[in-house]
């Protein structure tokens, strides 16, 4: 399978609100489209993790941030345009839709956000195959680690257990994972007077 087929498979999964596996800039991901509450409630029941637990976001650029977070911080500019390495940003006050109300393509699902409001997303740079899949999708995509919660995030595909894999709707095939780094990100929190909090370094 090449990059364009494993492009076509995994769209196909999260336009009608499946699950995926696939690389990311940092480890192995679960991936759903973020503002269909349904498949975000499938990564939880994949991961057997606590729904109360918010979820990291890739957006391919701060365009696609702005328009599902209220008020971007100023600073957020400046992180992001230095920044290197993999860093998760957590913005306050996302927009989301009503807790048991469908989405839609300008809403968050209400349950990938914190019960404060904020929402972690990252835009990647490192690597080929999710920068193109956050695009070609057209609205944020869930990235959380391929685990059952509490082990240990795969840096690599080997590293997956096969609970993980058979229940996802489709499977990115590991000869696409080009640029991921294998560590988890750097994850800074921002408010929205300025407020800087570094959660992960």
């Amino acid at each position: 399978m090449d990059i364009n087929q494993a492009y076509t498979g995994a769209l196909e999964a999260l336009r009608k609100g499946g699950t995926i596996l696939y690389p990311t800039d940092t480890v192995w991901g679960l991936g759903c489209d973020a503002t269909n509450p349904s498949a975000v409630k499938r990564i939880f029941e994949i991961k057997r993790r606590d729904d109360s637990k918010s979820l990291v976001l890739l957006a391919d650029s701060l365009d696609m941030v702005a328009k599902y977070i209220r008020e971007i911080p100023s600073i957020a500019i400046d992180l992001v345009e230095v920044n290197d390495m993999p860093m998760t940003i957590v913005y306050p006050a996302a927009i989301s839709c009503e807790v048991g109300a469908a989405g839609d393509k300008w809403h968050l699902a209400w349950n990938c956000i914190a019960d404060d409001g904020s929402v972690g997303i990252r835009i990647p740079s490192c690597c080929e195959f999710c920068i193109g899949l956050v695009h070609k999708l057209g609205r944020p995509l869930v990235s959380t680690s391929a685990n059952i919660s509490g082990k240990p995030a795969p840096a690599r595909f080997s590293e997956i257990v096969d609970e993980i894999k058979g229940a996802v709707d489709f499977v990115v095939p590991p000869s696409i994972d080009r640029g991921s780094t294998g560590k988890p990100s750097q994850i800074i929190k921002l408010g929205l007077r300025g407020e800087v909090e570094i959660i992960r370094k």
